[in-house]
């Protein structure tokens, strides 16, 4: 847990006040009220007030209270704060007080560690976790935090020298004063436009990162990324590094022919290949990769142990995740993949697909996925969306199926690769869709998955 303790006598400890009480904002009552702060909390989930008052905090709803004199509101990331919102954000502008979240804190102390501060619309916890991977295999004590790993406020700073946290947008929102001393910004897609207002305000949003003195390393393969290098560059706080998986760059990094390159003073030099790591498929994880080798780098590791790292990487649940081999059919849990642009990644990344889809469709459905019909071999449809998605399969040509549950779609995949015996095959959870009509989460959707699928192999 970190100690807010000093910060907490600067202000004479005093009343505070938190919103929300998932795992992070209960995390935060403790946190606060160890260190002597006199805590008022609120939640919309009865049940997680009663665990906010047994940490010793004073329920009571912050939405309406009067709070002249509180030194801050703690607001949950989830809570809409800057576009429409919440009225406990109101009562707190109404009496003037500072609005912040848990990773702010982290600012309001004096713990002397390294910070790195990973970014993006995509990618974000596969890079954030194998960069706490490298530095961990390198003998780096580091520990991962924030959207992924344990809360901040859950941290023994005394026990690490690196903290590694992803971040969102939300969470950017709700950071005043805190920079990472490294800060990387993998891209910006189109999204959460219905939390921020506008993709103008997402993307301010996500820039917050790139503020302030320090190392700034950004994706620059797509124009709303390389206009924010741009920018971050030319203000001149940051010492800021390219990386591109689509062209070469000037005193950053590129990824050519799936070979890893520096540039430095106009000069080219090739670090080694990134095609040869099983959890790492794709240019996407090119990207992850080059970005995780820019901060080592900063950190100065090894070459050797970076590259060691990456190879017995596990990877992250549910984010094209190799559960399996069998009868040289590789299984695949990508279940994270919500929407089509996700989706995209695993089938760029792999040939002779059974690809299993479906589910609660976004909008756009499976838009601009026709491009992959010659690596897939059949489509398995479940769930929701399978009327919708047959009518777009059929337009384009693909030979598919309706399966209705995921059970079956596996079922009937592992049947159809199996005849398949003389071609390395792949089985893909890719469902371009939510969980939601059949699953109560990704993660749920994706252990069905698994679970199902090491009941067929465990029987071959």
């Amino acid at each position: 847990m970190i100690d807010l303790a000093p910060y907490a006598e600067k202000l004479q400890n005093g009343p505070v006040a938190v919103f929300g009480l998932g795992l992070s904002g209960l995390s935060v009552v403790a946190a606060l009220v160890k260190a002597g702060f006199d805590v008022t909390a609120y939640d919309d989930n009865a049940e997680n007030c009663k665990k906010a008052e047994a940490l010793g905090a004073s329920i009571e709803d912050v939405t309406s209270k009067n709070l002249s004199g509180f030194h801050f509101l703690m607001l949950a990331p989830g809570v809409p704060y800057q576009f429409e919102p919440h009225g406990v954000v109101i009562n707190a502008q109404k009496y003037d007080v500072e609005i912040i979240g848990d990773i702010e804190l982290l600012n309001r102390i004096d713990h002397g560690k390294k910070v790195i501060g990973i970014t993006g619309t995509n990618g974000k916890s596969t890079t954030t976790a194998l960069m706490a991977h490298t530095l961990k295999e390198a003998g780096v004590r580091a520990e991962m935090a924030g959207n992924i790993g344990v809360p901040v406020c859950d941290v023994n700073m005394d026990k690490i020298d690196v903290l590694i946290l992803e971040i969102s947008s939300y969470q950017l929102d709700l950071c005043p004063t805190f920079r990472p001393d490294i800060s990387v910004l993998l891209n910006i897609t189109q999204d959460h436009i219905d939390r921020h207002g506008s993709l103008l305000n997402y993307i301010e949003a996500k820039e917050i990162i790139l503020d302030g003195e320090g190392v700034g390393i950004v994706g620059v393969d797509n124009d709303y990324t390389q206009e924010s290098f741009n920018r971050s560059f030319f203000k001149g706080q940051r010492n800021m590094i390219p990386v591109s998986v689509k062209s070469e760059v000037t005193e950053g990094f590129f990824v050519k022919d799936g070979v890893l390159f520096t540039n430095k003073k106009g000069n080219n030099a090739e670090v080694f290949s990134l095609t040869g790591f099983d959890t790492l498929k794709g240019q996407h994880n090119y990207q992850n990769m080059a970005c995780v080798f820019a901060v080592a780098g900063e950190l100065v590791l090894a070459e050797k142990d970076i590259e060691r790292s990456f190879q017995n990487f596990k990877g992250l649940a549910h984010r094209q995740y190799q559960v399996t081999q069998s009868d040289n059919i590789t299984f695949i849990n990508d279940s994270k993949a919500t929407n089509a642009e996700a989706a995209a990644k695993a089938l760029s990344s792999y040939d002779n697909i059974y690809w299993i889809i479906g589910g609660q469709a976004k909008e756009g459905g499976l838009s601009g996925l026709e491009i992959f019909k010659d690596k897939i071999v059949k489509t398995y449809l479940i769930g929701e969306a399978s009327d919708e998605f047959a009518v777009w399969l059929k337009k384009y040509g693909f030979d598919f199926k309706k399966c209705k549950t995921l059970d079956k779609a596996v079922d009937k995949a592992y049947k159809e690769a199996k005849k398949n015996k003389e071609t390395e095959t792949v089985i893909l959870l890719s469902p371009a869709c939510a969980s939601w009509d059949q699953f109560s989460s990704f993660e749920k959707r994706g252990d069905a998955f698994t679970a199902k699928v090491l009941e067929l192999t465990s029987k071959s």
